[in-house]
């Protein structure tokens, strides 16, 4: 069985393909997408960052993507350990290491974005990020964000058994060949509420499929503190747009109730009848969410188009 996804094998037809590089940092080479003229400077065109959440890869934006490259200049990248992207050759994939990495990143393609939108544990990645001074958006949109600590028992059990199953080598492969059928991949994404075509089961499936991107999903998962991040939450200048989907089954839309009380500049939109993976499910409505926030704070000094 194949320890990781090969780009010229897995991603021959991988969504927005033209768009994508290849770029060393942090000690490790990461798959890139790019869209808009980033190398021209078009005058009014902000720059976003894509960050995907734990498990998925640039794929999730396949749709988003070219939507807000119509009027903005956006970024997306595999995180260390997902897809395409090599695992981290330096620390721990934890939030300060990761955020740190990605910084690395940012710096070697020479971008400063202008807003920062992520999804699940993206979310909390850029939050660790603006809070560490490390990027300095304008804002941040948190799609589904998992920003909160898991309650009573979960949080007890959740990090020490996703510790478990990174550290032993056998897990990965298991959890590939029992999960990365179709069935087992709709059931995966039927259970945090969302509702995909069967282009976006299928990359999921890809992705499942691959120990290599299982045991990037799993490490990631067993280094992560959500429980100082949520601590640090108050401490947060950078204003914050909260869009949520109502049926969201992964993530509690309670958590960014709890977060708007805790973040003095955060607010909440809710996609009625979206799931997890909103931003998948109606990539349109939520680029109108993230390019009405994009406006809200000045970012287009003329009128895009």
């Amino acid at each position: 069985m194949r320890s990781r996804l090969d780009w010229e094998r897995d991603g021959r037809d991988w969504p927005n393909r033209e768009a994508s590089s290849f770029v060393r940092a942090a000690g490790m080479t990461w798959h890139v997408q790019r869209m808009g003229p980033v190398s021209a400077g078009d005058a009014g065109r902000p720059t976003l960052l894509l960050v995907h959440g734990t498990a998925a890869a640039t794929h999730s934006w396949r749709d988003l993507m070219p939507a807000l490259a119509a009027e903005c200049d956006v970024i997306a990248c595999d995180l260390p350990g997902h897809g395409f992207t090599e695992p981290m050759a330096h620390g721990r994939p934890s939030l300060h290491d990761m955020a740190r990495a990605l910084a690395d990143l940012l710096a070697a393609l020479d971008a400063r974005p202008d807003l920062v939108v992520g999804h699940s544990a993206g979310a909390a990645l850029l939050v660790r990020m603006a809070l560490d001074r490390l990027i300095a958006p304008a804002g941040i949109v948190s799609l589904n964000g998992a920003l909160m600590p898991f309650d009573g028992m979960a949080g007890r059990f959740f990090s020490p058994l996703a510790k478990m199953m990174a550290l032993n080598p056998f897990v990965p492969r298991f959890v590939s060949a029992s999960a990365s059928d179709r069935a087992g991949v709709e059931r995966l994404i039927r259970n945090t509420g969302s509702s995909l075509d069967e282009r976006g089961v299928e990359l999921y499936r890809r992705l499942v499929a691959d120990p290599g991107h299982v045991q990037g999903a799993l490490a990631m998962m067993a280094h992560w503190d959500l429980d100082a991040l949520g601590r640090d939450l108050p401490k947060l200048a950078t204003p914050l747009l909260l869009v949520v989907g109502d049926r969201d089954k992964a993530v509690s839309p309670e958590d960014a109730r709890r977060v708007r009380r805790l973040v003095r500049h955060a607010e909440i939109r809710t996609m009625k009848g979206a799931g997890h993976l909103a931003h998948e499910e109606r990539p349109q409505e939520a680029a109108e969410l993230i390019l009405g926030e994009a406006r809200v704070r000045g970012l287009f000094t003329e009128s895009p188009g």
